[in-house]
């Protein structure tokens, strides 16, 4: 029972992760000091992007899945998991991408343009 609730809270973070690294821009309009926490989100799912570095979220939700006697995450990780080919078709999968980056720099420069 353990290990299921230590899948399912990485899992919600997760998500929760994700979201705010398409909104935490925002956040920040209201809340400037969570700029510095958001910059450090992006810069990560860049890191990851880029490098195809595994998110600890998702050996930790890995972990507790296969320990509570579930089949783990697939190779292809959490994104393919629960994202692609669910919430959107896995072929907009770089069209949501530009999409997220894009938010992202509007957010920026929206919290730029509320600080003058």
């Amino acid at each position: 029972m353990m290990y299921r609730l230590v899948a399912d809270a990485a899992m919600v973070v997760h998500f929760l992760f994700l979201v705010y690294m398409a909104v935490g821009g925002f956040v920040a309009w209201r809340w400037r000091r969570t700029v510095w926490a958001h910059l450090a989100v992006v810069a990560w799912g860049l890191v990851s992007l880029t490098t195809g570095v595994e998110c600890p979220l998702t050996v930790v939700e890995d972990w507790g899945r296969r320990h509570a006697g579930l089949q783990g995450l697939p190779p292809t990780g959490f994104i393919d998991h629960y994202i692609e080919g669910v919430v959107y078709p896995e072929q907009y999968t770089n069209l949501v991408r530009l999409g997220v980056a894009i938010l992202v720099l509007f957010s920026y420069v929206g919290y730029v343009l509320r600080r003058q």
